[in-house]
């Protein structure tokens, strides 16, 4: 069952037109929100820093600091970070590196090998595993490395077990065949990491998704009336919208 909540922007002369939507949806017996993105009609990017080089840690912070024209559209929490709130993986924004791509295996769901890179153009995207990444880089105006992949070519990562009694709420981003069509996905209640990449693949047809964090995932989407809190976190990624476009009514 879906059940389209709000468009959280609109444009373009056709009703139907539109540049970002979430949709709540019950799959498999758990509840997720998914929010897609069409990058030739929105801005999306990454945020970790103000100009003052301190980390944003919150929508709201973000929110504050764009131009007065401008408002954060859709967000989420966009990868793993140190207790500083530094990335641990990759990290660029707007052309510039933070971190290096991290190709070792290590602790946790960061080093569960393969992991990945999400690489943001303006109008393009896509999802490079980390390896392949630091073979040949690709140009990426934004870009955020974790972990692990979650969809591999169509194939769920090799190490995810279908009855895992490990259950978190996680949140994760899919990319189309296209490139033009970014998913940002949360689960609304504990998911294994099986169930929550069978969502990527099996209910939006996606070939390449990325994990990108558990327990700390939040989601901020103001046409929803969403706006998750919690302690401050480190990388972002949003989508940046004109001040002037209103969110539509939430649907029942």
């Amino acid at each position: 069952m879906i059940r389209v909540l709000a468009l959280v922007m609109v444009l373009g002369s056709a009703p139907a037109a539109f540049a970002a939507a979430c949709a709540q949806v019950d799959f498999d017996g758990a509840p997720f929100t998914a929010c897609r993105i069409d990058l030739g009609q929105s801005d999306l990017r990454l945020f970790l820093r103000d100009d003052d080089g301190v980390v944003y840690g919150s929508f709201s912070r973000i929110d504050a600091r764009l131009a007065p024209d401008k408002r954060l559209g859709i967000a989420m929490n966009a990868g793993m970070f140190h207790e500083d709130r530094s990335p641990v993986g990759l990290y660029i924004e707007s052309g510039i590196e933070e971190m290096r791509v991290i190709t070792t295996e290590g602790p946790g769901n960061f080093g569960l090998l393969p992991n990945g890179v999400l690489c943001l153009n303006a109008g393009l995207a896509r999802i490079v595993e980390s390896r392949a990444y630091a073979a040949a880089p690709p140009d990426c105006r934004d870009a955020t490395q974790s972990g692990p992949m979650l969809v591999i070519n169509g194939t769920l990562h090799p190490r995810f077990i279908p009855d895992s009694e490990s259950r978190n709420v996680r949140n994760g981003v899919g990319v189309d065949a296209t490139g033009k069509i970014v998913h940002l996905v949360i689960s609304d209640a504990p998911v294994n990491f099986h169930h929550f990449a069978r969502f990527f693949r099996d209910h939006l047809g996606l070939a390449q998704a990325l994990y990108l964090d558990g327990r700390v995932s939040r989601l901020y989407a103001p046409g929803i009336g969403r706006a998750d809190i919690g302690l401050p976190i480190g990388p972002i990624i949003g989508t940046v919208v004109d001040a002037a476009v209103d969110a539509a009514p939430t649907g029942g």
